[in-house]
């Protein structure tokens, strides 16, 4: 599960959100590229390939989309508080 106190600076704000590579409990983002490669109208990397969000989805199969990347990170460092 990713952790809430352990955002990505980039994230904008909404349900959605990254981690930062930092995170002390092991769930950062480590730039695989899953998430930005499959919902990039969501999600971007930033300098060091670490994922953020970048748009928050709105209609029912934008948000399906972006919980198919957070079941699907290898990391758990998507989260979503909505």
């Amino acid at each position: 599960m990713a952790n809430i106190e352990a955002k990505h600076a980039d994230n904008i704000p909404g349900a959605f959100y990254c981690t930062d590579p930092d995170d002390d409990n092991g769930e950062g983002c480590i730039a695989c590229g899953l998430c930005y490669g499959a919902a990039p109208e969501f999600f971007q990397e930033d300098d060091a390939g670490n994922a953020y969000i970048f748009k928050q989805p709105e209609s029912d199969d934008e948000v399906a989309l972006c919980q198919e990347q957070l079941e699907d990170c290898p990391v758990d460092s998507i989260g979503n508080d909505g």
